[in-house]
């Protein structure tokens, strides 16, 4: 036993950027335990190989960069602000240089709602990916549609992503779209971090949705923060594990003011802090016997418990706030940084084609083959713009790349970051990282290599469709036009779905409800200048 835990200090010393992979070694190693140091030996191994080509600067660099970048979705019920959440998250890190409503008076609309109908609506329709940086970490993003009829999109996304928060309006509470988007994270493993907003509404009760999420969601988790006020009163937030208040002042809430605690809260925030303890004690063995022998526990050990405890998702840490009133969303920035996973920390698997689809534990670093998955697909103003979330390798402008599920070698002619609709040209991109590439054949789900591997990534979980109509092109002179459409959707999204009716003749369009169907309609309407009538039939 004294020689397992010499072997991993000697591990943990000679290797310390991913010492955070390594729990305590005990009798019997858990199964979370086992899983970090798997991931350890794969970064090392990845690391030994590049070394010994003479890579030390460029193994370096790469490190760096993983360790420094997070890959996070923002999930909740329609309305309950995780397209204002965004705004302010891209206002803050200077993405974006002025603050706009979803449903703003100025008609321009939040930058993530860059559909018409989105706008026009008030509602997310597609997921869209952007990029930011905070504190020296990149930070990308994916926004997703609240509404269960766009449920693929948050579905697609959490496919991919390490990391997610769960957004939680604090007079609606746990809602119906909330637990379809846990059981969501739940399905692909999804580190999180709870947001509870709008305290400054009529009617905000945090303490009352945090105990619906235990209840309904069976979350392990406690309050990180405490508000100063609700309703009206909303002013600003204790920090339970730093113990400060905060408050966010300036035109657009961007200075955060530090200061003590104040004096009339000190007993209901040693109250809370003591609860937040006890939650992470229960599943982290580090803190518990600290929290047993009765030692004062510091903020950096409280820290280091939570994210032990979130990025093995046996606790969830709850922050607190109001997006619209720009409060809050600072400190949930550094929550993400604290305490959900770099890429080198989540385990990805991959399917061998060549061995009966045998399982295989991905390296996740640059130095492996490539192996990307093909996650969404969109028609851009060049063509169809491919999203790729990199597993494993580098890709490269002008690369050749395999598509594993069809066979076809193809060339990467332009490969960029988005920022919402926008899109920014790089040259190259590497494992960990989010990115999108043009004039590439495929369909979603799809796994693309160098070549050196035929590895397929597993694909998500597609629900069936719930509702159909039937729909014709008003003229004939539009069938062109309308059948176009129908096959770029089928190819976009996979829970639309396209068949005829062999009686009638009729084109019968399926999906998740009657708004997803009815956005179906409309846009062939808008992008394809194509006239098209409905009517509902009975499935």
């Amino acid at each position: 036993m004294a020689m397992a835990r010499r072997s991993a200090s000697h591990l943990i010393s000679s290797f310390r950027p991913f010492s955070l992979l390594l729990l305590p070694l005990a009798d019997a190693p858990s199964p979370a335990a086992e899983a970090a140091a798997a991931s350890a030996r794969r970064a090392m191994s990845s690391a030994s190989a590049m070394r010994a080509r003479g890579d030390d600067k460029e193994l370096a660099r790469w490190r760096e960069s993983m360790d420094r970048m997070r890959n996070i979705g923002i999930s909740a019920h329609i309305d309950s602000g995780k397209t204002t959440l965004t705004e302010r998250v891209l206002y803050y890190t200077g993405r974006i240089h002025e603050i706009h409503e979803v449903r703003g008076r100025d008609g321009v609309g939040a930058k993530m709602d860059s559909m018409d109908l989105e706008r026009e609506k008030g509602i997310t329709i597609q997921s869209a990916a952007t990029y930011c940086t905070w504190n020296g970490y990149q930070v990308n993003i994916i926004d997703t549609p609240g509404h269960v009829d766009f449920t693929v999109e948050v579905e697609r996304a959490l496919r991919v992503l390490d990391g997610a928060i769960l957004v939680l309006c604090s007079v609606g509470g746990v809602q119906s779209q909330s637990i379809t988007v846990d059981r969501q994270m739940k399905r692909y493993e999804i580190p999180r971090v709870a947001f509870i907003n709008k305290l400054d509404r009529m009617g905000a009760d945090p303490w009352k949705v945090l105990n619906q999420a235990r209840a309904k969601l069976r979350h392990q988790s406690a309050a990180v923060q405490v508000p100063i006020g609700l309703e009206e009163e909303f002013e600003g937030l204790v920090d339970l594990v730093e113990l400060k208040a905060l408050k966010f002042e300036g035109g657009s809430g961007q200075e955060v003011v530090s200061s003590d605690v104040p004096s009339n809260m000190q007993d209901f925030v040693t109250e809370k802090r003591r609860e937040l303890i006890e939650v992470v004690s229960e599943v982290d063995d580090q803190l518990a016997e600290a929290f047993l022998s009765d030692e004062p526990i510091s903020a950096d050990e409280l820290k280091a418990a939570i994210r032990r405890a979130t990025t093995a998702r046996k606790f969830i840490p709850v922050y607190m706030g109001s997006a619209f009133k720009n409060k809050g969303v600072q400190p949930l920035l550094n929550g993400v940084l604290d305490y959900l996973p770099c890429p080198l920390e989540v385990e990805n698997h991959a399917l061998d084609q060549n061995n009966s689809e045998e399982k295989v534990l991905l390296s996740g670093t640059p130095a492996g083959p490539l192996v990307a998955l093909a996650f969404k697909l969109e028609e851009g103003r060049f063509g169809q713009l491919t999203y790729l979330r990199i597993y494993d390798g580098v890709i490269r402008k002008g690369d050749f790349i395999h598509n594993v599920n069809t066979g076809k070698k193809i060339k990467v002619p332009r490969l960029v970051r988005m920022h919402s609709n926008e899109m920014e040209d790089i040259q190259e991109a590497h494992a960990g990282q989010i990115v999108a590439v043009f004039g590439v054949d495929c369909a979603s789900g799809d796994t693309f290599t160098d070549g050196s591997v035929k590895y397929t990534m597993t694909s998500m979980h597609v629900a069936e469709p719930v509702m159909s109509l039937a729909v014709n092109p008003i003229s004939k002179d539009s069938g062109g036009q309308f059948s176009k459409a129908l096959n770029r959707f089928q190819r976009e999204d996979p829970t639309f779905r396209v068949g005829l009716d062999p009686e009638s003749g009729q084109t019968i369009i399926s999906g998740m409800g009657e708004l997803h169907l009815d956005i179906y309609v409309e846009r062939i309407k808008r992008e394809y200048k194509a006239m098209a009538v409905s009517a509902a039939i009975d499935r």
